[in-house]
Formats: C-alpha cells, sequence, structure tokens
C-alpha cells in the first residue's frame, strides 16, 4: 500500500484509512472483539497503518479494542479519535458539544481507554455552532503543546468554521488544521463546492468517509433488492437508495465489469483519484480484503471522465455562473479562452487570448 502525507503536516499515512465503527459488539451491525482485530490485522499485514475511530463509537468499545490491539506496536500506526459526540449513558451535560470542557475530559477519557500517551490526530466530530471556533482552536493548541495530540483537525463540519479557525492559526500562531473528515463519494460530492478548494488553498488533508455510500456503490442493492434491517445503512440513514442514486450504481457497476474489478474498488479509486484518502470499514475480513485492492488501482483520464458525468450533481449559486461562456460575462467578447483546472475540478480558469 502507498503512502501519503497528510496535509501539510509531514505525517505519512496509508493511501486507505481504516474505519473501525463496526468495532464492538453493541450494535447489531457491529463486529466481535475476534472480527474486529482479525480485520485489524488484515489491514495492518496490507501495510496499512492509518485508523480512524471516535469517542461515541459502540459507546468506546471502538477505542478500548484499538487500545489492546495496537499495545504491541503503537507506534507503528497513526491513530484518530474524534469528540464532541457523549458516550452514551453519561448523564452528564457538558460530556458533548465542542467546547474547552468536552474537549477536556473526552480527550482524557479516549487516552485512558486507548491505554496511549498521545493522539496522532484528534478532531472535532460535529460542529455545535455554540462555541466560538477560536475557544476550540485554542483548546486544541493547548492540547497539542501538553503532548496529548500531535495533530488537530475537523470532521463534519462548514467550510467557513475551518476557513476561521485556519485563519487564527496562521494570525495567533495556534496548531494548523490538518484534516477534514467528510462524507464524499460518487453519490455525494457537494464538498466540491468550499471544502475541496479550501483544502488545497491551505494543504489540509480530507479523509472521506462512506466511499461507497453506505454500500449503494458496492452493487449490492442493485439487483432490484432493497436494504435490509440491521444494516449501517438502514440505522444511519444514509444516502437514500432513490432512482438517481441506484442509475449512479448501475452506471458504476458497468464500468467497474468493463475494468475487471468490483463497484467498490472503483468508487474507492475514484476518490484517491482526488488525492482524498477514502475510509474503509468491514465487519468480515474478506469484505476489507477486497476493499484494499483499491490501493493498486490507478484509473486513466477517460473512466475518470466518465465516473464525473455519471455522478455530476447541481452546484448551485454561485458556481453555476462559472460553468458560463467568462468572456460573455466579462463583456471581453471572446479574448479568454476557457481552460480546466484538474487541482480545482469544480472551479474554472482562463487565460487570456489578447488584449482587450
Amino acid at each position: 500500500m502507498d503512502y501519503v502525507i497528510l496535509g501539510k503536516s509531514g505525517l505519512r499515512v496509508s493511501s486507505l484509512c481504516l474505519g473501525t465503527m463496526t468495532f464492538g459488539s453493541s450494535e447489531p451491525w457491529g463486529a466481535s472483539r475476534q472480527q474486529s482485530q482479525a480485520i485489524l490485522e488484515a489491514y495492518a499485514a496490507a501495510g496499512g497503518n492509518f485508523i480512524d475511530t471516535a469517542n461515541m463509537y459502540s459507546g468506546g468499545e471502538s477505542e478500548k479494542l484499538i487500545g489492546e490491539f495496537v499495545a504491541g506496536d503503537r507506534e507503528r500506526f497513526v491513530i484518530a479519535t474524534k469528540y464532541s459526540n457523549a458516550v452514551p449513558g453519561t448523564g452528564n451535560a457538558n460530556a458533548a458539544g465542542s467546547h474547552r470542557k468536552s474537549l477536556v475530559q473526552s480527550l482524557d477519557a479516549s487516552l485512558k481507554r486507548l491505554g496511549l500517551e498521545y493522539i496522532d490526530l484528534y478532531m472535532v466530530h460535529f460542529w455545535d455552532f455554540t462555541t466560538p471556533v477560536e475557544e476550540v482552536l485554542r483548546a486544541l493548541d493547548d492540547a497539542v503543546r501538553a503532548g496529548k495530540i500531535l495533530h488537530a483537525g475537523f470532521s463534519d463540519v462548514p467550510a467557513w468554521v475551518v476557513a476561521r479557525a485556519q485563519a487564527f492559526h496562521e494570525l495567533r500562531g495556534l496548531c494548523p488544521v490538518t484534516c477534514m473528515q467528510l462524507e464524499y463519494s460518487l453519490v455525494e460530492r457537494s464538498i466540491e463546492r468550499e471544502h475541496i478548494p479550501l483544502a488545497r488553498d491551505n494543504g489540509i488533508a480530507i479523509t472521506a468517509w462512506s466511499p461507497i455510500a453506505g454500500g449503494i456503490l458496492s452493487g449490492k442493492y442493485t439487483g432490484g433488492q432493497g436494504p435490509d434491517g440491521g444494516k449501517r445503512m438502514d440505522s444511519m440513514q444514509l444516502q437514500p437508495l432513490d432512482e438517481r442514486n441506484s442509475a449512479i450504481a448501475r452506471g458504476v457497476g458497468a464500468i467497474a465489469s468493463r475494468l475487471g474489478i468490483t463497484s467498490a474498488q472503483l468508487a474507492l479509486a475514484w476518490i484517491q483519484h482526488r488525492n482524498i484518502i477514502p475510509i474503509i470499514g468491514a465487519t468480515r475480513v474478506e469484505q476489507l480484503k477486497q476493499n484494499l485492492g483499491a490501493a493498486d488501482i490507478r484509473l486513466d483520464d477517460t473512466v475518470v471522465s466518465e465516473l464525473d458525468h455519471l455522478s455530476a450533481f447541481d452546484m448551485g449559486h454561485p458556481y453555476k455562473l462559472y460553468d458560463w461562456d467568462m468572456s460573455m460575462l466579462l463583456g471581453y467578447g471572446g479574448m479568454f479562452e476557457r481552460i480546466d483546472n484538474p487541482d480545482y475540478p469544480v472551479c474554472k480558469r482562463w487565460r487570456s487570448g489578447g488584449n482587450p
């Protein structure tokens, strides 16, 4: 498996991240301790070193299991966990939220469950729309200075929150935003509006959760059967299995069949092509090993263009404007030639063809 640099941090992480929300038997779709250990061992054997969890996954059981599994070789692994969601049953009004008290107590509890002295990447799991951004970044910076975390990030927050946090980093010398964790797949591409350009302008990594859209892009729902009970897709109410998403899944299946790979591998490879790290989860070792095959797939521009067209979505205002002929908008009578910038697939640039 290849390794990539996590944003501008210099930290080397594997190109596929192991998601461990399924670790623990508290949910009907969870994996037992034995299954979880086998999954992590298979991931490590393939060269994987990047593990994602959160304080509330399986009521804290995910962190406990990971701590046990990596104890003998801790420094090999890059451990990411998150706070701001409460572990169920605490009865503590301040156990949730983005604020400093929530961070301090959640971080100490996660370190204890993981059995670690420090966490490699600590992330705000959700935004509470209450706490000032500077308070959150200062609290994260204090944790970095205390040696409890190495890098900080934000998960599932609006782009303006991260932009403001990065501004405080530059203005106050606080820790930078190293990573954003966001939903991204061929079914859900809305982060292309704001988050991806923001990340690339600021050297922030992106990890993508639900990269196969809760199983929609695996092809298992395209034969006419709907999701059955006890699946993560049902319990988390992820992307709907509607006409649009079913059509995308069928198209992905047809392209994958032509290439001789699985639908899930193609969906993951498309994300990697955008220099985004997919988070892959599994409840079975066989499922994980199959998805790990995406690490070695390289898509050519023709296939990528085909997938882009298949999954096209409404960019909304103001981005619709940039699909117009900008020479007309600017009043230069055709003196600008439109060119695409592959690093910013949602934005367009224009090269001057002469003096106005």
